[in-house]
């Protein structure tokens, strides 16, 4: 089974080359992919760029005819992601590494994103000291700075390329530890710092139940790699507790999951216990990077770089209805748990953000968009051990019956 390596082979023909040479010298099989569009291509591909484009719905000579660069490094990455897929589903895939700059980072994670979690997966990237979360999105993928540009074999790049092949070698010759017949049904879960005594404690009472639990820290990035994950349909159970990357999506944020966040669970019909955690926040980094539009705002400085900005009654009211309005949609049994005493560890009595107001509009309104949904209210805080406790009483219960039909 080989490797596949993605490459632009007019531009990093040689230096795909030599990757693929020190992949064979490392007793790796190897399928080189053409995804130039301009010069031609400077070694002979195993697959050629024509089959590339013809994957993405296109063709070579349409793309030349356009003229435009854009419009052809997007389409390789369509055309890329297809065959990695289609590559895998045959048996034909090892893992997958890449080179390049901002295109070729563009066309090799394309392909890299469209595969399972565990194929090994490495982008060699003149960007990869830099921001790259939109490359990476949910996938397990490593990025190795190239430290110079790839253009040319030099003392630094044939050592990093160099490196490179062996990283890959070492990831497609490695086992993966044996998977058991018994393996534990996985619950995700999500949690922030201001929630954290209650996943702590929920995940506890959960392995003791015999559940696996996977937390996922709710920064953004954590809440689109759990939709991700559950849509993979690894997961049995979610545990919802820390649904605050809402309230950065409607506010304006910089921890936003996105418009998709707590929809994955109610579209595989899973159990689902939903809570409120940390909606009572907004994030940005350090204060003076706040929008000068929030201008006498309450605000908390959790640190030199995290400031807290407390959500008002109108946001809450917002929120309880995006919140109930998509968990009210599920496929399958699903509960909303509200802690009527505060949600989070600065939402409480004495605390600076505590808000009754606030919490009063989020959850009337959560009452009133939840339609079919079980709303449990406990006069409990949400970092209270009994109310992380019967979040998981309610979900293992769920979860068995579930398993049972």
């Amino acid at each position: 089974m080989p490797v596949l390596v993605f490459a632009t082979l007019d531009t990093k023909g040689h230096e795909a080359g030599f990757v693929r040479d020190q992949l064979r010298a490392l007793g790796v099989a190897v399928t080189l992919i053409d995804c130039g569009s301009l010069g031609e291509p400077r070694l002979k591909p195993d697959i050629p760029r024509e089959e590339v484009f013809r994957a993405a719905g296109t063709s070579l000579a349409a793309l030349r005819a356009k003229g435009d660069r854009g419009e052809a490094v997007n389409a390789a990455a369509r055309g890329a992601a297809e065959l990695a897929k289609r590559f895998h589903a045959e048996g034909q895939c090892l893992g997958v590494l890449g080179l390049g700059g901002s295109a070729g980072t563009t066309i090799g994670t394309a392909a890299m994103r469209a595969l399972p979690l565990g194929v090994p997966k490495l982008m060699v990237s003149t960007l990869a000291s830099g921001a790259v979360g939109h490359f990476v999105g949910t996938a397990d993928i490593a990025m190795l700075h190239s430290v110079v540009d790839i253009a040319g074999l030099n003392r630094i790049s044939r050592t990093v390329l160099a490196r490179a092949a062996q990283a890959m070698a070492g990831m497609a010759q490695g086992a993966l530890p044996a998977t058991s017949a018994s393996e534990r049904p996985i619950v995700a879960a999500t949690m922030f710092g201001v929630t954290t005594p209650c996943v702590e404690r929920a995940r506890a009472v959960l392995e003791q139940a015999g559940f696996e639990v996977l937390v996922f820290h709710a920064t953004g990035s954590g809440g689109r790699t759990m939709e991700s994950l559950i849509d993979s349909g690894l997961v049995a159970g979610v545990l919802d507790v820390t649904t605050t990357e809402l309230a950065d999506e409607l506010v304006g944020g910089v921890l936003s999951a996105g418009p998709e966040r707590l929809t994955a669970a109610a579209r595989a019909g899973i159990p689902q216990v939903v809570s409120v955690g940390a909606l009572d926040m907004v994030n940005f980094h350090a204060f003076d990077t706040v929008p000068a539009k929030f201008a006498g705002r309450k605000f908390h400085r959790h640190n030199a770089n995290v400031t807290l900005m407390r959500t008002t009654v109108a946001e809450n009211a917002a929120l309880g209805r995006e919140l109930a309005s998509k968990v009210a949609r599920s496929k399958g049994p699903a509960r909303i748990f509200l802690p009527l005493r505060g949600l989070s560890a600065i939402d409480r009595m004495g605390q600076p953000f505590d808000d009754p107001a606030a919490r009063a509009a989020l959850y009337e309104s959560i009452r009133a968009h939840a339609g079919r949904v079980r709303v449990i209210e406990l006069d409990l805080h949400i970092n209270d051990a009994a109310f992380a406790e019967a979040l998981v009483s309610e979900l293992v219960e769920m979860t068995r019956l579930s398993a049972k039909r």
